[in-house]
């Protein structure tokens, strides 16, 4: 049988690539005592509460009667605590520090909008939905640690030269040289860290919150009745409490550390 290859291809279509099936069993693995080894974990450094306030205006695309139901979710899209680097490794140190923390507060507002009949007359409303989210950005300083965080070690860089030594040439005393480097060469010698970086969770979150009209228009003459507005004034107290970690090297000792 003849195979013929397509010049952009290098599989033959006349034969079948077809996997069966293969075979597993379940590999034992040798138990070690856990006494003197070292283990590679997420530590936990702390769990702070973060109080925040906001005030935002909110404009809905559509006249409100009446806003039916909030639903809101807190969402951190930077929290990073800023330590000093050291020269030395394993060096490490419980604070203070400054923690930089921005994200948002997603809202889903469900509200009803007027429907109008062509005389002008509200009979009736639908129901609509309408997401934004107000951000947020604060700086808070995290006085101390419940277990301290390894600082990073600072990277280090190191030139040097080698001398170079020619003769001046045609024009000066044959006893004269030229001492110096040479600058069409560059020589280093550097040394990079990569530290394990500092990261937080959202455990949970609290949220005060306060909407108010500011565009409200009621129909007719009367102070009390159906109406319609499209901008709303919130003020928000949100509190959420983070849980900051880093992956550290710890090591496990003590007690006979034979398995059981």
């Amino acid at each position: 049988m003849s195979h013929k290859y397509d010049d952009k291809s290098c599989v033959s279509v006349n034969q079948s690539s077809h996997l069966g099936e293969c075979t597993n069993e379940v590999a034992t693995q040798p138990t070690l005592p856990a006494a003197g080894r070292t283990f590679r974990i997420p530590v936990t450094l702390g769990e702070f509460n973060v109080t925040s306030h906001l005030s935002s205006t909110i404009t809905f695309p559509d006249p409100v009667m009446e806003i039916k139901n909030v639903k809101k979710r807190v969402e951190i899209v930077q929290c990073s605590l800023l330590t000093p680097s050291t020269d030395m490794p394993g060096t490490t140190s419980s604070g203070p520090f400054p923690l930089f923390l921005r994200g948002f507060v997603r809202k889903n507002i469900q509200y009803a909008t007027p429907v109008y009949e062509p005389n002008g007359e509200c009979v009736e409303s639908e129901l609509k939905s309408f997401t934004t989210r107000v951000e947020f950005e604060c700086m808070t300083t995290i006085e101390e640690l419940d277990n301290p965080v390894v600082l990073p070690v600072a990277n280090d860089s190191t030139e040097y030269d080698f001398a170079r030594t020619k003769k001046l040439g045609t024009g000066f005393p044959e006893k004269d040289h030229f001492h110096s480097s040479d600058i069409s060469q560059f020589h280093q010698e550097s040394e990079r860290f990569y530290n394990d970086f500092p990261y937080c969770e959202l455990v949970s979150d609290e949220i005060l919150e306060w909407d108010e009209a500011i565009d409200r228009q009621t129909y007719g003459d009367a102070p009390v009745g159906e109406g319609t507005f499209q901008k709303v004034v919130e003020k928000m107290r949100l509190n959420f409490v983070i849980r900051i970690l880093q992956v550290q090297n710890i090591e496990v000792g003590g007690g006979n550390g034979g398995a059981g």
